[in-house]
């Protein structure tokens, strides 16, 4: 049996809510402080109410080349040395104080490097009151007269607020004055901590206005600090506290006996908002500003800090002051608070007076205080990493996660980075020398934290009631205590009358003819009846006062119903244009969210065609500068090229030039040897005819044509093709086929020829294009075992292990040359067949124009001479050589190879 996978428990998701595309900056400010010694070196200059200047002091080389420089940041503001605390609240916490008393959280932290003044700006000193005593006065100055009685509110330790009756709440109160461990005796009274006396004068004071009048207030504080990127409750009874003297009845103090206990660490949870919050911590209800700062003051005693070089009192934790203000709306009669937990609203102000940033090397700290700084540094550190993500993820669109569980510090504030309240920060920074290069990187972080931004916080809903519900029955209960007043008034006067009535005179009969006491005793009851009645006319006319009075109240009551029904009516008629409203509120709501998400989707698009215009745009700047050169290294070029042109040009004229003449001395040397040949031939012709047998008519020889210059010839494209160039047939006779002349009376010989190399066993592909011409001549060369084709293809290949390609060219003397390409057939990896050129042999033939015989020249030419001439004129010689060129040969196409001369046979 498989054992059953434990499920997890899944993710919950975030409450929904209202879309709000608004967005606002985090709000910083700057604030300088005065240097200690008017004669010290100041590197801050203020240049406007936004901007600032610094100034690298002497002897601070900033660049490589030792140049001072000189930087500007601009913020929100900027307050110089002389600004007053007044003025820099105004600015700064009265804007998230009237936030606060509106159901809107805020942030407010002080940054800055050891000593620049964040813990004065914060708390301040007796008669010039920081940020946090001003922000608790204010907020009681607006909500003091509207505040609910004492746990009315109470926490649940879910970081929600609960609401009790009147009776509960009485009765907690009890129940905790009955739990007090030290008795109040006439001289445990509380007095002001002289340290925070007069921290506010009274003409200072300030109060926020559109406070609603028709909830109840009840302010909790609770004070933590990090420290070591641990937190700790500074509200939480210690072992300080625990040791302190308790008191007898007799008034004499009672030694106890405790153990030291460390506090512990508080540890940071979500509720069911996914708001952060420190579990466990103390929340103390504080109904005036002066309770408030005693409470603050009571946990700034126990706040880390320490005596280093450049502070005598460094802070060496984070300090976070919260501010709760919960709120609850009456009900519709005004008198009770409503008890419905889904009406309360709760908003937060949480005042962090962040530790400063430190080197070590200059505070000279040692053992526990490096161990600090680094924890100090690191928070710090870890807060600019978040706020650098949040800004790339809003500037480019990105979605990196943000490590705010890195740190405390970031961790416990990340509901307002996500737009749970509105973020400000304050910059002090020291202007003296010293503290330049701390001060440098203080003002980077601090404009790349402006450019961070958080969505802005919604208004809370609006209760249904009708407004001014408290003056209304505040007014309706003095109207009704004056009319009971009225009431008893008459009713007393009444009965003062009823007391008046003359008393009766004595009824005693002593003699039965006394005619005194009876006629005394008709007379005074006649007075009584006088009296009486006229009491019962005044009882008469009082009663028909009060019918009539009841009477009007009955017609205000009617015409005030009257008035009440037409204002329902009109409610129900506003409740509808309401109801419409909202139907087109939320219909504007999804249009401009659908509007707004095309917008983002264009602004992306444009984004994406910005970004390749701009690189298109630098490749074609690139390639246009490329082109520039290259055109200008082609102009250069060609420049360079011409004259190298000119030169060869005017070099090879000259050569030609020397070669034409060359050739012309060439060729009249020949000429004149021809005739001296043809002169001998005419002598051997005339001596070697017989009787009997006509004289042949002598043969005309034809002068050589002279060669062609160069400029004379004529050029590729001029010449005819192969297909153009005349057949053989249609070809002019040539030497080779001259008219027919006498027969000598010598046996011609009959030339012969190399055999070719292609004759042998292995089988060959014969390639003969279809434009090879048969010139006749005797000896062909003759392939066995040979496919003939007239172009090559891969069958015909793979079958052979030889290639030969038949080529006709024209030589220099005009004669037709054929050319055998030899080659072997390889076989390739792909399985196809490629052919390497291995041998060429080239087959000329030359016509015999002389007798066999060798004759000297009859005009007597030297003897050197005519050897050389015999030679030439060797019908055997000239007609058994043949021209070879193997591939890789030395020797160019041109260029002949004579063979051996063979021995005539005898």
């Amino acid at each position: 049996m498989n054992r059953q996978a434990k499920c997890k428990t899944p993710r919950r998701h975030p409450p929904k809510k209202p879309p709000n595309s608004q967005r606002d900056p985090v709000g910083v400010y700057l604030r300088v402080r005065p240097l200690v010694a008017e004669d010290e070196e100041c590197c801050i200059e203020v240049i406007s109410s936004s901007t600032v200047q610094l100034h690298a002091p002497e002897g601070f080389k900033v660049n490589r080349n030792g140049e001072y420089k000189e930087t500007q940041y601009s913020f929100k503001y900027v307050f110089g040395v002389s600004v007053s605390q007044m003025e820099l609240f105004e600015n700064v916490a009265k804007p998230l104080v009237v936030d606060l008393i509106h159901g809107k959280n805020g942030l407010l932290f002080t940054y800055g490097v050891t000593g620049s003044g964040k813990t004065f700006t914060m708390t301040g000193s007796p008669g010039q009151g920081g940020l946090l005593p001003r922000s608790l006065d204010m907020i009681f100055n607006s909500v003091g007269p509207f505040q609910a009685k004492r746990y009315v509110f109470k926490t649940d330790d879910k970081n929600g607020m609960e609401v009790q009756c009147e009776v509960d709440a009485l009765l907690e109160r009890q129940r905790r004055e009955n739990n007090l461990t030290v008795l109040k005796t006439p001289s445990s009274r509380q007095k002001v901590d002289p340290e925070i006396g007069d921290m506010l004068k009274p003409e200072e004071t300030c109060k926020a206005d559109g406070v609603d009048e028709d909830s109840c207030y009840s302010v909790f504080v609770s004070y933590i600090e990090i420290y070591n990127n641990y937190i700790y409750d500074l509200l939480e009874e210690t072992q300080e506290d625990a040791i302190k003297p308790k008191w007898n009845g007799g008034g004499t103090p009672v030694r106890q006996n405790t153990e030291f206990i460390p506090p512990q660490s508080k540890i940071l949870r979500e509720d069911q908002n996914h708001n952060m919050y420190v579990a466990g911590c103390m929340e103390v209800e504080v109904k005036s500003a002066e309770e408030a700062f005693q409470v603050f003051w009571r946990g700034q005693k126990k706040r880390k800090v320490a005596n280093t070089r450049l502070n005598r009192e460094s802070s060496r934790s984070h300090s976070v002051f919260i501010i709760k203000l919960a709120q609850a709306p009456l009900d519709a009669e005004g008198d009770n608070i409503l008890q419905d937990k889904n009406q309360v609203s709760v908003s937060q102000l949480c005042l962090v007076d962040l530790a400063g940033s430190e080197r070590t090397g200059r505070t000279g700290a040692e053992g526990t205080r490096i161990r600090e700084a680094g924890n100090i540094n690191q928070s710090l550190l870890n807060l600019r990493t978040c706020l650098e993500i949040l800004r790339e993820n809003q500037m480019y669109g990105t979605n990196k996660m943000v490590p705010y569980r890195d740190s405390k510090v970031s961790h416990l504030f990340k509901n307002y980075f996500d737009g749970e309240g509105k973020v400000r920060m304050v910059v002090c920074v020291n202007p003296k020398a010293d503290d330049y290069e701390e001060t440098l990187l203080v003002m980077r972080f601090a404009e790349m934290t402006q450019e961070v931004e958080v969505a802005r916080p919604v208004d809370r809903p609006i209760c249904g009631f009708t407004p001014g519900r408290r003056h209304r029955n505040q007014a309706f209960r003095e109207e009704m205590s004056q009319r009971l007043e009225d009431r008893g008034d008459a009713m007393s006067a009444l009965n003062g009358m009823v007391l008046s009535l003359p008393p009766l005179p004595t009824s005693e009969l002593t003699d039965p003819n006394d005619e005194i006491t009876i006629p005394q005793l008709i007379e005074a009851l006649q007075n009584r009846q006088r009296i009486r009645q006229m009491m019962i006319d005044e009882f008469n006319k009082a009663a028909s006062r009060m019918k009539s009075m009841l009477q009007e109240l009955d017609s205000d009551v009617i015409s005030k119903e009257n008035a009440i029904l037409e204002q329902n009516g009109r409610l129900a008629e506003k409740d509808k244009v309401i109801h419409s409203n909202k139907m087109e509120i939320e219909r504007l709501e999804k249009k401009t969210k659908m509007q707004e998400h095309k917008i983002d989707i264009l602004q992306k698009t444009t984004k994406i065609y910005e970004d390749d215009k701009r690189s298109l745009q630098q490749e074609v700047d690139t390639r246009g500068h490329r082109l520039q050169r290259e055109l200008s290294e082609k102009r250069r070029m060609e420049q360079r090229m011409q004259g190298v042109v000119s030169d060869t040009q005017h070099k090879w004229e000259k050569e030609c030039e020397r070669r034409v003449n060359a050739m012309q001395l060439e060729m009249q040397n020949k000429l004149w040897v021809k005739d001296e040949k043809l002169k001998q031939l005419k002598a051997i012709v005339t001596e070697s005819k017989t009787p009997g047998r006509p004289e042949p008519q002598p043969r005309h020889t034809q002068p050589l044509p002279q060669r062609p210059s160069r400029e004379e010839r004529p050029s590729r494209e001029e010449r005819p093709s192969r297909e153009e160039r005349p057949s053989r047939e249609e070809r002019p006779p040539s030497k080779r086929s001259a008219s027919p002349s006498p027969v000598p009376t010598t046996t011609p010989v009959r030339p012969r020829h190399r055999r070719s190399r292609s004759a042998g066993v292995e089988k060959w592909v014969d390639h003969k294009p279809p434009s090879s011409l048969n010139l006749g001549t005797v000896l062909q060369p003759v392939i066995p075992n040979a496919i003939q084709v007239s172009a090559p293809n891969e069958k015909a290949l793979s079958k052979c292990d030889r290639y030969v390609l038949t080529h006709q060219e024209v030589a220099s003397d005009g004669e037709i040359q054929t050319k055998l390409i030899k080659g072997e057939v390889i076989k390739t990896r792909g399985g196809g067949q490629s052919v390497q050129f291995t041998d060429i042999e080239t087959l000329k033939q030359e016509l015999t124009t002389v007798s066999s015989r060798k004759r000297k020249s009859s005009e007597g030419a030297a003897a050197g001479g005519s050897q050389t001439d015999g030679a030439w004129t060797d019908v055997e010689t000239r007609c058994s050589v043949a021209l070879e060129m193997r591939a890789g040969s030395k020797m160019g196409p041109g260029v002949e190879h004579h063979g051996i001369t063979k021995r005539r046979k005898p």
